[in-house]
This record gives C-alpha cells, structure tokens and sequence, in this order.
C-alpha cells in the first residue's frame, strides 16, 4: 500500500485513481477482489479505508460528543414513526433483502431501533471501535474493524463456500453460510456479512494501524460507501489528529 494522504482534520485526501469511487482495483489497492465475488454480486459494493499511526483510548471526549449529537439527531429524525418506518429505508431494505437469504436479521436495524425509538444509548466501548459505529448507525451501512497489522497479506474479497471456519470475537468457532460475502487474509478468514469479524485480527488498545471495511449489497451505491468512509476517517481525526490515510477505496462487483 502506498499513503494516499498526509491530511488532517476537516480536509479531504485528494482524489486519484487509487481512491476513487469508481475505480475497481489494481496496483496500490489493499484488496484482492475474487472473479467469484464478482459474478455472484454484481452490484454491491466494499469499501476500504486504512489508517496508520491511530490511538485507541478507552474513551474520548470529542467523540463522546459527536455519538451524543447523532443520538439526539436519529430521535429528532424519528420522532413519531414505527419499527416499520425504519424497517422501509432504503439503506435498511437493502440489507434485510441481504440477511433474508441466510434467515438472519440486520443487527443495524435493531440498533437503530433501539437509539430511535426506545431512547437507548449506544454502548461505550473504545474509541476506533466506536469511530466505527457512530458513522455505521449514522448511516446504515455495515462495517467492520481490523488491526492491519495483525493480518497477514494478501487480503481477498470471496463468497463463502460454506466448509470455511473462523474464529468469532466471542471466541467461538463458526462455519461460514454458503454465499456469503467473505474476507480473508493469507492464514483465514477475518470477516464473513452474516458473522461479523474475526478474533485474531480484532481492533485492541495497542492498534496503531486499523483497517475498516465496509460490505454494502445491491441497492447501496459507491457514494454513499465513499461518504461512509470519510465520515469514519473524520470521527478518527478526532482521535488521532496526526493519523493517515494510506487506503480508502471502493470496490464494484461490476467491472
């Protein structure tokens, strides 16, 4: 990987062919993207964003803030709507359409519900990880986070074909479903949609190089990954001003 910026807060990375929107891979690019994956989801999306010299504190009190605000903003936003209100957003049917093929149901949208509707908090957890799912459930969009320098390159976009086996954060050892999207570094698997991340590879107080990864299917367009990276990207420079950006790019399963 090559850094594609030295930015800081409130700016933006330059834009190039390396991080483009519509650029589909190639030399520089921090995934391998599967003819598989491909073939199968043709119209969804992954995004990927790596940053090195980041902190993970327990807590950090500008992000503390920016989760407080988007709490108060999603109970504005929904003030008066049903679950099935939330359950018809476009983001959110997306998704569902996704989870229903594997009889799961979208974690986010239960989130969602959860902080909208009933006035729960999100839970406090530390600062990358939160990074992660104040920008996730400001959006919608799934996402999971990796310690890159725990992974082992090269890093490849697949579909399960259902006899794969990972180790869960729960520490529990689970088989893929056939078909679903899958990441995998060169020892296992990292991350599966259904699953969630791997525990190896899990973001810890020592992290000083993350990756986050973002897995969108037909129906959520390369801007809006885009959009959710860099809203990710700047809750970190909240954390670690001096972070850069050595990825952020958005992979199509159309070539």
């Amino acid at each position: 990987m090559n850094p594609t910026s030295t930015a800081h807060p409130g700016t933006e990375p330059p834009r190039s062919a390396h991080n483009s929107p519509t650029n589909q891979g190639g030399a520089g690019t921090i995934l391998t993207v599967s003819t598989a994956w491909r073939s199968t989801y043709p119209q969804a999306h992954v995004g990927t964003l790596a940053m090195r010299d980041v902190a993970n504190p327990r807590r950090h009190p500008a992000l503390q803030a920016r989760k407080q605000a988007l709490e108060e903003k999603l109970r504005a936003r929904f003030a008066g709507q049903a679950k099935a209100d939330l359950a018809a957003l476009p983001v959110m049917r997306a998704y569902r359409s996704y989870y229903r093929r594997f009889r799961k149901t979208y974690h986010v949208l239960l989130q969602l519900r959860s902080v909208a509707l009933q006035g729960k908090s999100l839970p406090n957890v530390a600062a990358l990880v939160e990074a992660m799912f104040v920008a996730e459930l400001d959006n919608g969009l799934l996402t999971a986070g990796h310690d890159l320098g725990k992974a082992q390159a090269p890093l490849t976009l697949d579909v399960a074909g259902g006899d794969e086996r990972y180790v869960l954060l729960n520490g529990r050892e689970q088989v893929l479903k056939p078909g679903d999207m899958m990441m995998a570094d060169a020892q296992a698997v990292i991350c599966s949609v259904i699953y969630g991340s791997d525990r190896r590879t899990a973001i810890a107080p020592e992290t000083r190089r993350v990756l986050f990864v973002v897995y969108a299917p037909a129906g959520i367009d390369a801007a809006a990954v885009r959009r959710h990276l860099e809203e990710i990207r700047d809750n970190v420079w909240l954390i670690a001003p001096e972070a850069v950006v050595e990825d952020l790019h958005v992979y199509g399963g159309e070539s």
